[in-house]
């Protein structure tokens, strides 16, 4: 499966903003789905995912009531909506994919568990 990233940019501190990642290739149906981000010089977190298959969410504490994910079958596509956004969420934004069911949020928040990586929208808030 092929993913690709969108709807990063730059936003005020309490601004929203939508990411988009569009996947071909095959159908997010069949995967757990996540949005990871990174910044320079530090490891690469999750932040949420959902098993379209259920569907089932996982949070990081961080984002919690602030960051929905969702995802549309038809249009196979996956979404992050991030509101009240704060500093610290600025950093490169991934999409991936993982061939697996998670059993909890500490599974399905690793990294190591996604088969399937998009090449990344960059989010600033300041």
């Amino acid at each position: 499966v092929q993913l690709v990233e969108s709807g990063g940019g730059s936003v005020q501190v309490g601004g929203s903003l939508r990411l988009s990642c569009v996947a071909s290739g095959d159908t997010i149906s069949r995967y757990c789905m996540g949005w990871f981000r990174q910044i320079p010089d530090k490891e690469r977190e999750g932040v949420a995912t959902i098993h379209t298959g259920g569907p089932r969410t996982s949070y990081d504490d961080s984002v919690k009531g602030r960051f929905t994910i969702s995802h549309d079958k038809a249009a196979n596509t996956l979404y992050l909506q991030m509101n009240s956004l704060k500093p610290d969420d600025t950093a490169m934004y991934y999409c991936a994919a993982g061939w697996f069911v998670p059993r909890g949020a500490s599974q399905a928040l690793a990294g190591s568990s996604y088969n399937y990586w998009g090449q990344g929208t960059q989010v600033t808030v300041s």
